[in-house]
């Protein structure tokens, strides 16, 4: 199945995630100025520096992934997600496994903000996190497959209204075809061609992630600890073409 991502640019579609400290992000945001679209705030630095390093990477010109996979009880999702799309997030995480109502408080809590903001977010469900493998979901009392669980969980997250779903470049295709072709799927745990797997299980390339139907690619320490960040992420551009 197409879909609606395939005629965006790839630069546009790659996410550089800053799991690093703030000033070093900063920097990194500063030489990724003009090539790179998105970036990734993660827990890592968000804890570190709050929301006030969302503004200092709007000012750079970015738009914001949050990535704190908020995973509450559905009062703490709905003020979570207010105040994330009011500083300025323009994509957010919550876990699927939160539930029904939780998910439905996040829709909430974003279009409460939007009263004060002219921010439109993506509300992205997380599935099965890429770092979990077979062994590691039995582990934690869920006997369905890793693709089972993907699939459940985003069908989940499809019905409440949320944007689309971060899951591993393997579940990519199966998802394309559940959740059609307007959907957001973000998929981190993409390595380029001879990078480390790091912690990551279940990975891909940039090319194969786009190939089974990835709108969006996380890519983190390929880019971010190289020698050169911009020309490891041009790199990453070079190969993609215009996908």
């Amino acid at each position: 199945m197409l879909n609606d991502f395939q005629s965006i640019d790839a630069r546009d579609r790659i996410i550089v995630a800053l799991d690093c400290d703030g000033s070093t992000a900063l920097s990194l945001a500063d030489r990724l100025k003009g090539h790179a679209t998105w970036v990734k705030v993660g827990m890592t630095l968000y804890y570190a520096e709050g929301p006030s390093i969302i503004a200092a990477l709007k000012r750079r010109g970015f738009k914001v992934f949050l990535d704190l996979k908020f995973h509450d009880i559905p009062h703490q999702i709905y003020g979570a997600t207010r105040s994330a799309v009011e500083c300025g997030a323009d994509m957010l995480t919550m876990h699927c496994a939160g539930g029904e109502a939780m998910m439905q408080a996040a829709c909430k809590g974003a279009a409460a903000a939007q009263t004060t903001s002219s921010n439109d977010p993506i509300l992205l469900g997380i599935t099965v996190l890429t770092s979990m493998d077979q062994a590691a979901l039995s582990s934690i009392g869920i006997d369905k497959s890793v693709s089972q669980q993907v699939t459940r969980l985003a069908g989940l997250a499809h019905t409440v209204g949320l944007s689309g779903v971060v899951a591993s470049p393997q579940e990519a295709h199966a998802l394309r075809e559940q959740l059609g072709a307007h959907a957001y799927i973000v998929t981190p745990g993409v390595r380029p061609q001879g990078s480390a797997l790091d912690d990551q299980s279940r990975i891909a390339t940039p090319q194969q992630a786009f190939d089974a139907g990835a709108s969006h690619l996380v890519i983190g320490r390929p880019i971010t600890q190289a020698a050169d960040p911009v020309a490891s992420f041009e790199s990453i551009v070079e190969s993609l073409g215009n996908k």
